[in-house]
């Protein structure tokens, strides 16, 4: 008979799934919940010995893809479950044994995708009534591990580094983005090395040029780099890029690419020189021509754009005429160049973003401003979901990234009344908003964008053929 401290439970545990080669994954307990779920991706049914059973991956370290362990089980039920968000959905049943602390037990556990959640698992109350009680107040009652210990659990199911040597030169190793083509990589078997972006520098020489890092370490043995440069930097991380590609390192995004999807204005005449459509947009140099350029965009309201905003930041929405010139010969008069565009009022604050690669629209979301706020940039606040975008704006997406010779690139499309338009072409769009929308693994997909333009096979591709 257990005691009391044995029957307690905290907020989180850890849990152990030996029949499925689970050494250690963190639950939140929550006797509100009614079953248990485990994270799982790439989910199969197939039939072993006239019964149908469940393959599936699982990622069991929150925030770490580069550990990925396939498990399969016998299918016990496909159930129809409802998310947080209140969507329904059929899920797989399986039932397999698990130890919590000192206890074995069954448990039966839905797969579900729960890449956006805290938690690689949920513990139910079916799982704990008449074994345990929980204390909310307090977590890993029944034992805590450290991050030594896990590292040490799961360094057998460590990819083996035989692949491709990447850099991702960038400037915040933290960011979601950055951390998520880090582990993309791992995973598939790259030895991935984070180059911050202004600890590079280089040697121009006709005979032996070079890039050295960090007081004399010379980058010569990577085979790409994947750009994430910011734009305070753009032209330096530009002229690093100009300096790999003449090593012969492939670059995903090349220099010039990125220089062009940078200037809006030149890049607002590339889209109309491809005949791609884009919001009405005006350039003036002399405050003398402000009312007739804000006549030239249909007047106000209108928008007002710093040539290098990004992420929605040095834009403005001019409600009035009056309120527009004020804003373009402030803007003018400390010599600061901008563009002037119509507002499409009719789009109702929402965009949509087409994530390009490779010539290929691989995911798209809608973004919808909050209340009160014209843009729906996810840095400005704006909610993102899944869509299904139209093959009017599948094609105007991937017209634009090709105009700009871009590789990877975040399209950004409005619709109109006159049908959908370009808002810009990003050189560096973000994985957070996309991934946790549509549930794609796009950092994965940027990774073989790289292999297959150096004809690198994995092993598990060389096992297949």
């Amino acid at each position: 008979m257990k005691n009391f401290e044995e029957a307690l439970v905290g907020s989180e545990e850890w849990c152990k799934f030996d029949e499925l080669g689970i050494p250690a994954i963190k639950a939140r307990v929550d006797s509100g919940a009614k079953t248990s779920s485990i994270q799982a991706n790439k989910i199969k049914i197939f039939n072993k010995d006239l019964e149908d059973w469940v393959r599936f991956e699982v990622n069991p370290i929150q925030d770490n893809r580069s550990i990925t362990l396939l498990c399969q089980a016998k299918l016990v039920d496909m159930r129809s479950v409802k998310s947080s968000q209140g969507i329904s959905e059929e899920r797989p049943v399986i039932k397999t044994m698990v130890s919590l602390g000192t206890e074995t037990f069954e448990v039966e556990l839905t797969l579900a995708n729960r890449d956006t959640m805290e938690y690689r698992m949920l513990l139910g109350r079916e799982a704990l009534n008449g074994r345990y009680l929980v204390n909310p107040s307090k977590s890993f009652i029944q034992g805590q591990l450290s991050d030594a210990e896990i590292k040490e659990k799961y360094r057998p199911f460590k990819t083996e580094k035989t692949g491709l040597t990447i850099g991702l030169l960038a400037s915040n190793p933290q960011l979601y983005s950055n951390k998520r083509i880090m582990e993309a990589g791992e995973a598939r078997g790259h030895e991935m090395v984070f180059l911050n972006v202004e600890n590079a520098y280089m040697k121009l020489d006709a005979v032996s040029p070079e890039i050295r890092y960090r007081g004399g370490n010379i980058l010569d043995k990577f085979d790409a780099v994947i750009p994430r440069i910011k734009p305070s930097v753009t032209f330096y991380g530009c002229a690093l890029l100009r300096q790999f590609d003449n090593l012969g390192v492939y670059c995903l995004n090349s220099a010039e690419a990125i220089t062009k999807s940078r200037d809006k204005l030149f890049a607002s005449q590339l889209f109309a020189k491809n005949d791609i459509h884009i919001p009405i947009t005006g350039f003036a140099k002399s405050p003398m021509d402000t009312k007739d350029l804000i006549r030239m965009v249909n007047g106000a309201p209108l928008i007002i754009k710093l040539l290098e905003s990004t992420q929605g930041k040095g834009v403005v929405l001019a409600e009035t005429n009056k309120a527009a010139e004020s804003v373009i010969n402030a803007f003018k008069s400390v010599q600061t160049n901008i563009l002037v565009q119509e507002f499409i009022k009719e789009a109702n604050g929402q965009d949509i973003r087409c994530f390009v690669v490779n010539g290929k629209v691989v995911a798209s979301m809608q973004r919808q401003a909050q209340k009160g706020e014209f843009r729906a940039n996810i840095h400005q606040g704006g909610k993102a979901s899944l869509i299904k975008i139209t093959s009017e704006e599948h094609k105007l997406a991937i017209k634009s990234a090709k105009a700009m010779n871009l590789v990877v690139a975040g399209v950004d499309i409005i619709r109109s009344n006159r049908g959908p338009l370009l808002l810009e072409v990003n050189s560096s769009p973000g994985l957070e908003g996309i991934e946790n929308a549509t549930g794609m693994d796009i950092a994965n997909v940027m990774i073989e964008a790289i292999e297959k333009k150096l004809k690198y096979r994995t092993q598990q591709q060389s096992s297949v053929v």
